[in-house]
């Protein structure tokens, strides 16, 4: 290919950060199952500590099999860098550990995954930082709940479960005015369907764990920095715009410039946190990606069969997907998700509680499991398990009613999930 010529997105899919092995040949990227890796001389060693050279040190900071990885998603994504870590709940901990203090807030959608709402609104508690809950359909509510406290903004492109889209542009003017970073995690787009730094985003996250490594086999989470954000500006994000006394008084942001949040994440987060991805995962994951816009391609197409199927069904009263014409997302869908709307959706059933217990008892190629994003079809009955202990209210209010029947769509033949699903209703 001519050097003049910018790769296709399915091209970087498979060669973005890979080269062949230089000591063996190997074509596919090796896993560097090491904890650490030998020093040239002193000087070499102090030159890696001091972050005057890069370099591998110790697993836990960066690993060969995992900067692959890394530089694969932030080309994609369209980002200047990426940290690979063990989760995506990890890589949330470590993108907002890089921005917030003790008694610190920042503003959070309400439609999130529900793991994300219990890390926000309980555990983080334990650091000091507090969530502030906004409206997903009304961008004035984010700017109505900034306060001087406020240090980023977080949202999802597309919601799970719901399939609510984001107007990611309207958010990110509210968080360009307030000066402090858009965080968007694209866990259930991907940077196929949406790459949102494209829209005003500052920061990406991602579930690694879901679309990205596609198979249900491996658990990582991602941290791309967009290089977008200024953060000397006001001198509200100190482990960027001020001196460590941990690397002789660097100052990250003036040494790192459009990366200095990526090394952030990864010499002041990842390296004392500790949740580092292990190689053989960065492995698995990096080998996922290489087909992932062919699995979103036939994701999308067979999501969007099974929304059709199911709104004209006689036991289904709604449905919730964005690909669908008449739904109040479709316009956003178009917009931002331009290639498809993605694997997920809900749906409710007239039979209420019972129905969902029976329908999820009565399929047979769909997993009933906790999970998104696999090459297999997923189904949850969420008021019977992951949202159990909450009311009905509490339930209804969470996007998880009783009625309420979450599904991934899987790679599957059409004509077998289709099949599959109207066996379940007739369980019903």
């Amino acid at each position: 290919m001519s050097d003049d010529r910018k790769p296709g997105f399915a091209t970087l899919s498979i060669h973005a950060g890979a080269q062949p092995d230089p000591t063996t040949g190997a074509r596919a990227t090796p896993i560097y199952q090491t904890t650490s890796f030998v020093f040239d001389d002193v000087d070499h060693a102090a030159s890696l500590f001091g972050l005057q050279a890069f370099g591998n040190i110790y697993t836990r900071i960066g690993n060969p099999t995992c900067a692959v990885l890394e530089e694969r998603i932030a080309a994609l994504e369209g980002g200047t860098a990426a940290l690979a870590v063990a989760s995506g709940h990890a890589a949330q901990v470590l993108a907002l550990h890089a921005l917030m203090k003790p008694g610190d807030e920042f503003v959070a959608s309400r439609k999130l995954y529900g793991g994300s709402i219990n890390q926000f609104t309980h555990s983080f508690k334990n650091f000091g930082w507090n969530v502030v809950w906004a409206d997903p359909d009304e961008p004035g509510s984010f700017e109505a709940a900034i306060s001087p406290r406020t240090k980023a903004i977080f949202i999802e492109s597309i919601a799970n479960p719901g399939g609510v889209v984001m107007d990611i542009a309207a958010i990110a003017e509210v968080a360009k005015r307030a000066r402090v970073p858009l965080i968007v995690d694209n866990t259930l787009a991907t940077p196929y369907l949406c790459r949102p730094f494209e829209h005003g985003a500052d920061i990406v996250l991602h579930s690694a764990t879901k679309f990205l490594g596609g198979h249900g086999n491996s658990i990582g989470g991602l941290i791309v920095d967009g290089g977008s954000f200024d953060w000397s500006r006001d001198g509200r994000y100190p482990m960027l715009s001020e001196p460590r006394p941990e690397y002789g008084g660097m100052v990250l942001h003036e040494t790192f410039g459009n990366f200095a949040f990526a090394i952030a994440v990864r010499v002041l987060g990842l390296r004392d946190l500790g949740p580092a991805l292990s190689p053989f995962n960065a492995f698995l994951l990096a080998t996922g990606i290489e087909t992932l816009p062919l699995r979103m391609q036939r994701h999308c197409e067979n999501a969007l069969k099974v929304a059709e199927h199911l709104s004209h069904h006689d036991k289904v009263s709604w449905v919730s997907y964005a690909g669908l014409a008449g739904d109040r997302y479709h316009g956003l869908a178009k917009r931002y998700c331009p290639k498809g709307s993605g694997a997920v959706m809900t749906f409710g059933l007239k039979g209420g509680y019972d129905a969902g217990v029976a329908m999820v008892s009565g399929v047979k190629l769909f997993s009933h499991l906790a999970n998104i994003g696999d090459t297999r079809s997923l189904i949850i009955h969420p008021a019977s398990t992951t949202h159990r202990q909450l009311s009905d209210a509490q339930k209804t209010a969470a996007g998880a009613g009783p009625e309420v029947v979450r599904l991934s769509v899987g790679l599957e033949d059409i004509g077998d999930i289709l099949a599959d699903l109207d066996q379940g209703l007739a369980a019903g």
